[in-house]
């Protein structure tokens, strides 16, 4: 069904065609409607311009008939005055008996995709239904709000599609469909919220990706299996430095004892092999931020397309921010399922706020595996952040985003990028920088070709 913007004229549905099925969608449907009190009140006040107008003629005509006593006159005016109060009863028998329902396929619409949504709409009581224009209030990024008019609603549903084409991912929400009823004289119209909102997820664009970089996936010689033990006896319990505000309860007093420093346990089981991808999303390290052309988006659209594609070949895949905070976790053989989580994840992602990296602070860290960084701009604080957190003898890589690019698009990548590649890779990291026009596809294959064709230095600070 083709959707028309508020304002345009109207289309008329014809009633009676069939639901279609709609297989595996996300339907919100309202609960059950019961009717109000002080119905016909509210109905009054809902009287058209040609119902006030008649309704002050038959009153003018009863006043005139008493005074004249023109018994005739007074048959006439109460007929007159009861038609718009008739009128008023049957738009406010008709407004609580109406269903809807909206269902919005796929559950996941891609940035810049097609999505579907489906208003199902019947009668429910005995009373006929005049004439209902329905709206559908979609928020600006989904597109403009379409309009239909429907006459003779019958007792099946009756079936009003229209599409949407989101630009910009985010958890958006379809406000409540707004239905106006007018009855067959079109002397009294009544408004009405139908179908429940709805949410609608918008997930980033995924690209297709090929191979993956040189030992990514499977676990460093001093993955975070082993790095974290606590001593003999403890094989499986891993410890921390004490941090102020840390549960006393919670010291390992062997590994205290053997560090000469107050050592605390951490709940998580160890993390065995894996990738960790890193996304830089602070607001003050890209362009364009909240436009779905900007660096930030881009960069999105980098690390779901990596966790969907690492996830899909079977890896325990973890997304992380620039805190190290856990965005989403992903097991070993979490497949399809798996790189949904991470696309909800990244649809309701915001900018942060941070000025810096503060990527060892956070619990992605402290498990050590393979890590992919998708960095946007990055200071000296935040070199020396990444070049503490890079796990020794695993791969460490990371895709710098040149967001001067965005800014002067057309030329090559300026010195300040150029000079913080040059320091990620004198401290162990395999970088590839990415201007505005990059391909997601292209830049992957650079980074599978760094790691599988440079040898990969052990150690590196922590």
């Amino acid at each position: 069904m083709t959707s028309y913007a508020a304002g345009d004229p109207a289309p008329r549905t014809p009633a009676g065609r069939p639901a279609s099925g709609t297989g595996s969608e996300r339907a919100t449907a309202p609960p059950a409607v019961r009717p109000r009190r002080r119905v016909l009140p509210r109905a009054l006040s809902g009287l058209t311009t040609r119902g006030r107008c008649l309704l002050a003629a038959g009153v003018a005509a009863a006043v005139c008939a008493v005074v004249l006593d023109e018994r005739g006159l007074l048959r006439v005016a109460a007929f007159v005055v009861a038609l718009p109060l008739l009128a008023a009863a049957l738009a406010a028998a008709s407004k609580v008996r109406i269903g809807a329902r909206r269902t919005v396929t796929p559950e996941r619409v891609p940035a810049g995709g097609d999505g579907d949504v489906c208003l199902d709409l019947w009668r429910t009581g005995r009373l006929p239904a005049g004439e209902i224009l329905l709206e559908d209030r979609l928020p600006p990024p989904l597109g403009p709000r379409p309009r239909f008019v429907v006459e003779r609603l019958p007792h099946h549903p009756v079936t009003l599609r229209y599409p949407i084409r989101p630009g910009m991912r985010g958890v958006h929400r379809i406000a409540a469909l707004r239905a106006t009823i007018t009855d067959p004289f079109g002397l009294c119209e009544v408004e009405r919220d139908l179908a429940a909102p709805s949410p609608v997820v918008v997930v980033p664009r995924v690209t297709p990706l090929r191979g993956r970089p040189g030992g990514a996936g499977t676990g460093g010689v001093d993955s975070g299996s082993n790095r974290h033990h606590a001593g003999q006896g403890d094989p499986d319990v891993m410890v921390r430095q004490y941090r102020t505000g840390d549960d006393m309860r919670k010291v390992h007093w062997r590994s205290t004892a053997r560090r000469d420093e107050i050592m605390v346990r951490v709940e998580e089981r160890p993390w065995r092999g894996g990738t960790t991808v890193l996304l830089d999303r602070r607001a003050a390290a890209h362009h364009g931020v909240g436009h779905p052309d900007g660096s930030l988006e881009w960069a999105v659209e980098f690390a779901a397309s990596v966790c969907v594609h690492l996830s899909g070949s079977g890896s325990p895949v973890r997304l992380a921010d620039e805190r190290g905070d856990v965005l989403a976790d992903l097991p070993d053989g979490a497949g399809p399922a798996g790189g949904g989580v991470v696309l909800d994840a990244l649809a309701a992602l915001q900018p942060a706020h941070e000025r810096d990296l503060a990527v060892s602070s956070g619990p992605a860290h402290a498990q050590g595996h393979e890590l992919i960084a998708v960095l946007g701009t990055v200071g000296g604080h935040g070199i020396a952040e990444l070049t503490h957190t890079r796990p020794r003898g695993a791969p460490s890589l990371a895709v710098l985003v040149d967001t001067a690019s965005w800014q002067q698009p057309g030329g090559g990548p300026t010195a300040a990028v150029t000079d913080t590649a040059a320091l990620l890779r004198a401290a162990g990291w395999r970088v590839v920088v990415a201007g505005r026009r990059a391909d997601v596809a292209d830049i992957w294959a650079q980074l599978c070709r760094a790691t599988a064709t440079t040898p990969l230095q052990a150690g590196g600070s922590r």
